[in-house]
């Protein structure tokens, strides 16, 4: 009922045991609350919150349009919905060192188990788009620092990303990377690789935790689970997939409603009433509710012995 039982502490742990664990471990996105609750229920590891996400669904392209209060908000609010950990996607840290270090401890604050900072230029693009620029490395290396030097939890897991292959290639990549790590990143998310030997060579590049991001109609193709094994990968996210389809789902309708003047034909698609009301734990409210009001109040102006 109400939120996760699982302190964010505790979810840091978590994460870093399952990066840990010799094993593919998959983060869908939640594109709100309810549906981190729904990868939980359905036995993923963790929750993935995309700032593509977060920026489509306030209406806006991933150009670095969102604030980090708006970020930080959104992705406390999904993260503490569910007993899973939940990684973050914080762009290029919204601004220069300090503004770095500020945004990790914002999201500590908001109880996420690690997020990850990209080497684009600010205003930046959308990781699979083409016309992508990235900073220098020293640059880029000075918001991993600053990231890894703000943290207050040493759970709190620092990711870098870099996009570095469209620009400059894969042996380019595997350099920056080494750098990143070097920095003091955790972890190492290649954005928009093409093939799998080119993950493998990142995985020969550096001894940390690394990210393949399995979204559609981008520059990778979507390997399975199975397939980043065999190259090392220790995370694979699907970041706008859930909201893809719901977006889907909702313009079809929409323009059911539109042609026909109701919606009785798709009623049999939807999530149910009784399975919504399953999702929320309404009976857990239902009961709480009970417990708390099961008593008589005694009057406040009757002067028994016992109120004496």
């Amino acid at each position: 009922m109400l939120y996760s039982k699982v302190t964010p502490e505790q979810k840091r742990i978590k994460l870093r045991e399952l990066l840990a664990s010799g094993t593919v471990q998959q983060f869908p996105g939640a594109f709100n609350p309810l549906s981190a609750r729904l990868i939980e229920e359905k036995g993923f590891a963790g929750v993935y919150i995309s700032g593509a996400v977060l920026a489509n669904d306030l209406g806006l392209p991933d150009i670095g349009l969102t604030t980090l209060t708006e970020v930080a908000t959104r992705a406390g609010q999904i993260a503490r919905m569910t007993d899973l950990p939940s990684l973050v996607d914080a762009d290029t840290g919204f601004g220069e060192p300090m503004n770095v270090a500020r945004t990790i401890q914002e999201l500590e604050n908001a109880g996420l188990a690690g997020c990850h900072i990209e080497d684009q230029f600010n205003p930046k693009r959308c990781g699979h788009l083409d016309g992508k620029n990235v900073v220098d490395i020293d640059t880029a290396t000075k918001r991993i620092r600053a990231a890894a030097d703000a943290r207050r939890d040493p759970n709190f897991l620092i990711m870098a990303r870099t996009d570095i292959r469209a620009t400059d290639g894969i042996q380019a990549t595997q350099d920056r990377a080494k750098a990143l790590v070097d920095a003091g990143a955790d972890a190492i998310f290649p954005e928009a690789l093409r093939d799998l030997s080119e993950f493998q060579a990142i995985r020969d590049a550096v001894d940390v935790p690394i990210l393949a991001n399995m979204t559609e109609f981008g520059k990778s193709d979507l390997f399975t689970v199975d397939q980043l094994q065999t190259v090392g990968v220790n995370m694979v996210i699907y970041p706008v997939t859930l909201l893809r389809i719901a977006m889907g789902a909702a313009e079809a309708i929409l323009e059911t409603i539109k042609r026909l003047g109701t919606q009785e034909v798709r009623v049999s698609q939807m999530l149910t009433r009784a399975r919504l009301y399953e999702l929320v734990d309404y009976e857990a409210y239902n009961q709480f509710d009970t417990g708390v009001f099961n008593f008589e109040v005694p009057s406040l102006f009757s002067p028994t012995k016992e109120s004496r």
